[in-house]
């Protein structure tokens, strides 16, 4: 019988490709983790990647990631992280291109990887 795949959109299912083994890290894990780490867990997935370089202040590195993320949730990233570099109009450009709304330019860039970092399909 096959397993059920996991649900919870709080945890991203990270692969790894040499083993096709599977690393599960939370929100608060892949956010401490990006505050302490000088690197990123080499299991992560892309979106997991993109968001922790992006939360560990490496926004080039943020940056050329979320560009090979393809989808909406590449184009999601890459909205937040211009956002974050306070080129608005941009930002609105790739959240149209992710299908979302553009938060008004005050919104919490904090809250928003929050929900980015929750919002990573398992």
């Amino acid at each position: 019988m096959a397993k059920k795949p996991v649900t919870n959109p709080t945890r991203a299912l990270a692969l790894q490709p040499e083993s096709g083994s599977v690393n599960l890290m939370t929100t608060e894990e892949l956010a401490h983790s990006a505050r302490h780490d000088d690197s990123p867990p080499a299991e992560l997935d892309a979106i997991s990647r993109a968001l922790w370089w992006a939360r560990n202040g490496q926004w080039e590195a943020a940056h050329d990631l979320c560009q090979e993320i393809p989808g909406p949730f590449g184009a999601w990233i890459h909205a937040w992280l211009h956002r974050e570099e306070g080129d608005y109009g941009n930002a609105c450009y790739w959240y149209a291109r992710a299908n979302r709304p553009a938060p008004a330019v005050d919104a919490s860039l904090e809250h928003e990887w929050f929900t980015l970092a929750e919002a990573r399909e398992p």
